[in-house]
């Protein structure tokens, strides 16, 4: 919106869970929609992840550094065409340092093994990135195939999505709904780090004009904590 009533201002949604709105100027959003699209193209580009009950996501999924398929990681795309993984660029790994710091509050975010930083402040280097048309959504889970408990960096690009986060325990009640809109930050470490959360919809036709961008991206940085091969 051009104007808010009420503007949107960061917001602790649970005890290490923060959401930043507008984070990303329109210029960056720009960048890494592009960076999406040669992301997305073949080999190891855009796929349909496969459940291992014979189900589909509705999303769509590239991934870089590491590829997860359910549930761990991999250096080819072992549920897909094959190919390897495409690499991690280090801006990436940049952006999602300064977005912990951001949301955080500075350095203390970032070291050793506080309750947000994570097991010796390991560097990131897995993105997911999810692409959502106008009937995906996603279902409750939790980010648990890594073995670092660093904090879940999540970029919204395109249309908005109510993203729903809940507790540690369970996939139902206590959650919030939480509004995320094209170049929002949302972190989530420490006591949060393992809370479930998802997508139960997206706000179709929602996406800044000026973007060129049908659907909803999710870019989601974490760190693997698995050796380097």
């Amino acid at each position: 919106m051009d104007t808010e009533l009420f503007p949107r201002s960061r917001t602790e949604v649970a005890p290490g869970a923060v959401h930043v709105p507008d984070w990303l100027d329109t210029g960056r959003q720009r960048e890494l929609i592009e960076a999406c699209r040669a992301w997305a193209r073949p080999p190891a580009g855009l796929r349909t992840v496969r459940t291992p009950g014979g189900g589909t996501m509705t999303s769509r999924q590239v991934c870089l550094g590491w590829h997860w398929y359910p549930y761990g990681y991999a250096r080819t795309v072992v549920d897909g065409d094959g190919a390897t993984v495409k690499p991690f660029p280090e801006w990436l790994g940049e952006l999602g340092r300064r977005a912990v710091a951001d949301a955080f509050g500075g350095g203390d975010a970032l070291g050793g093994d506080d309750a947000l930083g994570g097991t010796s402040a390991a560097p990131y280097d897995i993105a997911l990135i999810n692409f959502y048309d106008a009937d995906a959504h996603m279902g409750m889970h939790r980010d648990s195939d890594e073995k670092c408990d660093a904090p879940v960096v999540s970029l919204s690009l395109g249309d908005s999505c109510v993203f729903r986060f809940g507790n540690t325990q369970s996939r139902a009640r206590p959650y919030t709904d939480v509004e995320l809109r094209s170049g929002d930050l949302f972190v989530f470490g420490g006591p949060a780090r393992l809370a479930y959360h998802g997508v139960p919809r997206v706000h179709a036709g929602t996406a800044p004009p000026e973007l060129g961008l049908t659907g909803r991206l999710n870019v989601t940085l974490r760190a693997s904590g698995l050796q380097q091969a």
